[in-house]
């Protein structure tokens, strides 16, 4: 099924139809991927969030300043409950 059709300038832009745009949620300044598959090509929307966005996201606070002896202490406390006989 044909979405749209763009056309190449001179100096080897395209322009993105606003349908292709609003069914891919890009905006200015997005980027797309380009792949070759089999005997096509296909314009993907790049990955939204980079690695820094992630670690972010998933790590929100800066951790703890720790001492040396805290972080062996920690790992010595550790290593007591797991290897613990019962």
């Amino acid at each position: 099924m044909k979405l749209a059709t763009s056309k190449i300038t001179a100096q080897g832009q395209i322009s993105v139809p606003s349908e292709v745009r609003r069914r891919l949620g890009l905006a200015p300044g997005s980027s797309m991927d380009w792949e070759v598959e089999g005997d096509s090509i296909v314009v993907r929307r790049a990955g939204r969030y980079s690695s820094d966005a992630i670690h972010r996201a998933l790590f929100p606070t800066p951790p703890t300043a720790r001492s040396l002896n805290e972080m062996k202490e920690g790992i010595r406390q550790h290593m007591r409950k797991r290897h613990a006989r019962d």
